[in-house]
C-alpha cells in the first residue's frame, strides 16, 4: 500500500478543503479551493479581511480535509492533514501559488493584481507536516494511515 500515491491520485478529483484555523481557544473552519504542488503543499485565495485569514496571522498552525462526499453506506477515502500556512507576498505569474490555481481554476492575471488592493485576494500557501489518509476504498485493511511529511 503506497498512502503517498493514494493521496496524489485524490486531489486531483477533489477542489473543496475544509480549513480550521483558531483563535486562542475557540476553532473556526471554513471551506477554501485549493491548489497544490509536487511536494503537496496546498495553495488558495482569500481576503485578509477574512476570519480564517485573520487567525491564520495570528496562529499559522492549521488543520484540515480533503473529502468527496458520499451517500450513506456507501465506502469513503478522506484525507486529513495538519500543518502551517503563511500568507503569500507579492507573488509572480511564475509563484507556484499563482500557478498551480491558474492551472487548476482557469484563473486570470487579475487576480495578481487584486493583491495590490487593500482588501484583494491574497495567495496562502500551507506546508503539510502530516497527512491521515482514512480508507475504505483499496484492496487492504479499512482504516486510518499516517504520513509523516516534511
Amino acid at each position: 500500500m503506497n498512502i503517498e500515491q493514494i493521496i496524489r491520485d485524490y486531489f486531483p478529483e477533489n477542489v473543496h478543503m475544509s480549513l480550521a484555523t483558531s483563535n486562542g481557544d475557540m476553532p473556526w473552519i471554513t471551506e477554501v479551493h485549493f491548489s497544490y504542488d509536487n511536494d503537496l503543499n496546498f495553495y488558495f485565495i482569500s481576503r485578509p479581511s477574512r476570519r480564517h485569514s485573520i487567525e491564520i496571522e495570528n496562529n499559522p498552525k492549521v488543520a484540515g480535509n480533503i473529502i468527496k462526499q458520499h451517500a450513506k453506506g456507501e465506502k469513503v477515502r478522506g484525507v486529513y492533514f495538519e500543518g502551517t500556512c503563511e500568507r503569500c507576498e507579492s507573488i509572480s505569474d511564475a509563484d507556484p501559488a499563482y500557478s498551480t490555481y491558474k492551472d487548476r481554476f482557469d484563473i486570470g492575471p487579475e487576480r495578481l493584481e487584486e493583491q495590490k488592493e487593500e482588501d484583494g485576494h491574497r495567495f496562502y500557501k500551507i506546508t503539510v507536516n502530516t497527512f491521515y489518509l482514512f480508507d475504505e476504498l483499496g484492496d487492504y485493511d479499512a482504516g486510518k494511515y499516517e504520513l509523516k511529511w516534511k
